[in-house]
């Protein structure tokens, strides 16, 4: 089969035609996902009462993520969560190879999980499962590794064109947080995957959005002031949130007796569940509910429902819900269910957007609460994911509110200038790059990702004991191809200096003086050495900051592993970034 597709078609032709069946592939993965969520719940709250507290929900959680978590560790055997951040550490390093499994895993996992109430979204699995049906596609037919990274941005592209009926968001999400070039090659194929999984959404489920509302006000210049102050208020929630998520999972991972971790997840979850049932799935009901003028009925199953008419009550419960979202979330993913922060984050902006509507309307300001609403979803996509144009898109294409455009672009713009000053790097990309493992959109920085440490180590150097003589010294600079040579410690092979050549050329031919000295006296010490482990940009800063050549590599008990030469990065560097770049 591909010997006659070799024969017979264009690689660029085929690369449209795998991008086609890529977006068919990810919207029918995107309904099954979807549908599997709604009948699950469905099926466990259809009886429950509006007007009084149920019980099982102190239940529901906890058994949806033993069963998940049961499910990834015994039967998936590999890590499942965090997709988005998954796909950017394939990407990352350079193989974007993602395992068969992937294609159906985080479906499995993520409609048990959301279906019985985990506080997280389905938006991550899924893209995670259009990636890797792009990238096993691509490795079927022997693509070249530009090219699988190409398709598993369609996949991506497909997952967020199928799932929210939003191909425009789909391109630009891709191109914003998992590409590298916006160039036409690529635009083509993604556009094509994007638009071919929101046609058969359509088909499938229907022509409605998202997210249906009546009515939303134009946008007027005398609310710029207010959209501003509440794009600073969604980039500061942005940055409790993915500071407050990545805290809250660092917390977790100290735990490292998996039913510890959901026996701890999965009590928090039901707990703020119960109290606050908001926090049960996606909470798009909620979204739904505030768009549309029927505030009062978020407080239905809960322990605020006979608190009184007060509208403070509804805000000190919708705060409540804000602060304690971060919490929901990472216990649903930590304690062992699947999910994303896709949905967490348009729950926490519809909230934080209704809010701060709410507040102003009391002071008499005649500011429109749905609008604000959709400004918040924008705004804290673009604070928590840095891509403001998939913020602007998505909110855009969920609502039908195209009208909405500046009052979107306000809010974003905003919040993505407010988190930038306290945070460099979204929250899919922060422990990556924490790492040195992301690949950036800065070509020189992501080539030097590309590179590792252990694929420029050279050992063809002569090791010295320090208690050798000249003229040993001599006898080995004879046989030896190299101009510097390591002292180890001979105990522990730890180096503990350096002789070079040129440092002793002016003795080495004075047979009397062979015995006088030993190397430990005419060694030098080392400007630094580097760990086997170390991202190489950070490599490079220590070749500028030291001025050498040459340093030696290290593990972690510093032990000496050989040398690594700066010439030999470089070549590596400039042939790689021939190949990077597009023909």
């Amino acid at each position: 089969m591909i010997a006659w597709r070799e024969l017979h078609i264009k690689e660029r032709n085929f690369i449209l035609i795998l991008s086609l069946l890529i977006g068919l592939f990810t919207a029918t993965a995107a309904f099954l996902l979807k549908s599997s969520i709604h009948l699950i719940q469905y099926l466990l709250t259809e009886s429950f009462s509006k007007h009084s507290v149920n019980y099982w929900y102190l239940v529901f959680p906890i058994v949806g993520i033993l069963i998940t978590s049961l499910f990834v560790r015994y039967m998936v055997k590999d890590n499942i969560s965090h997709g988005v951040t998954r796909i950017l550490y394939a990407i990352s390093q350079r193989k974007s190879i993602l395992k068969l499994h992937n294609i159906w895993s985080s479906l499995v996992g993520s409609s048990i999980t959301i279906g019985f109430g985990g506080s997280v979204g389905a938006e991550a699995p899924i893209v995670l499962t259009g990636a890797a049906i792009g990238s096993n596609l691509g490795n079927f037919f022997k693509m070249d590794q530009k090219t699988l990274m190409l398709l598993v941005g369609c996949g991506a592209a497909g997952a967020i064109g199928g799932i929210f009926k939003a191909p425009i968001a789909g391109l630009v999400f891709t191109l914003e947080v998992l590409m590298l070039d916006m160039t036409l090659t690529a635009i083509v194929p993604l556009l094509i995957s994007s638009v071919t999984a929101t046609a058969l959404s359509y088909f499938f489920s229907g022509s409605s959005f998202t997210f249906e509302f009546g009515t939303y006000e134009s946008f007027a210049i005398s609310r710029i002031p207010y959209l501003i102050l509440l794009g600073i208020i969604c980039g500061l929630v942005s940055l409790y949130f993915t500071r407050g998520m990545n805290r809250l999972e660092g917390l977790f991972r100290r735990f490292k007796n998996p039913y510890s971790k959901l026996a701890i997840g999965g009590s928090m979850l039901s707990l703020l569940i119960f109290i606050f049932p908001p926090l049960y799935g996606e909470g798009y009901d909620t979204i739904v509910a505030l768009l549309n003028g029927h505030s009062a009925t978020v407080l239905d199953r809960s322990l605020f429902l006979g608190m009184g008419n007060s509208p403070w009550v509804l805000i000190v419960y919708l705060v409540l819900i804000i602060v304690f979202k971060i919490f929901a979330s990472a216990a649903t993913t930590s304690g062992g269910g699947v999910g994303g922060i896709f949905a967490p984050s348009l729950f926490v902006g519809c909230l934080t957007g209704f809010i701060v509507a709410h507040l102003l309307r009391m002071m008499g300001l005649p500011i429109p609460e749905s609008n604000f609403a959709l400004a918040g979803m924008s705004g804290l996509m673009s604070g928590v994911m840095h891509a403001p144009l998939t913020g602007i898109f998505l909110i855009a294409e969920l609502t039908g509110g195209y009208n909405l455009f500046m009052t979107l672009m306000i809010v974003s713009t905003v919040s993505y200038l407010t988190i930038i000053l306290f945070e460099p790097h979204s929250l899919y990309a922060m422990r990556l790059a924490q790492k040195g493992e992301l690949l950036t959109h800065h070509k020189d920085k992501a080539i030097l990702t590309m590179l590792k440490m252990e694929n420029f180590i050279e050992t063809d150097f002569i090791v010295l004991n320090p208690e050798m003589s000249l003229g040993e010294l001599v006898k080995n600079i004879s046989r030896s191809k190299r101009n510097l040579f390591p002292v180890l410690n001979p105990q522990t092979n730890v180096i503990i200096g350096i002789v070079l050549v040129d440092e002793v050329r002016n003795i080495m031919f004075r047979p009397d003086l062979y015995d006088r000295f030993k190397v430990s006296k005419l060694m030098t010490s080392i400007p630094a050495s580097l760990n086997v482990s170390m991202p190489m940009e950070k490599v490079m800063d220590i070749f500028e900051d030291t001025g050498s050549w040459y340093l030696p590599v290290v593990d972690d008990d510093k032990v000496y592993l050989g040398f690594v030469s700066k010439s030999k990065i470089f070549n590596s560097y400039r042939h790689v970034l021939v190949h990077f770049s597009d023909e």
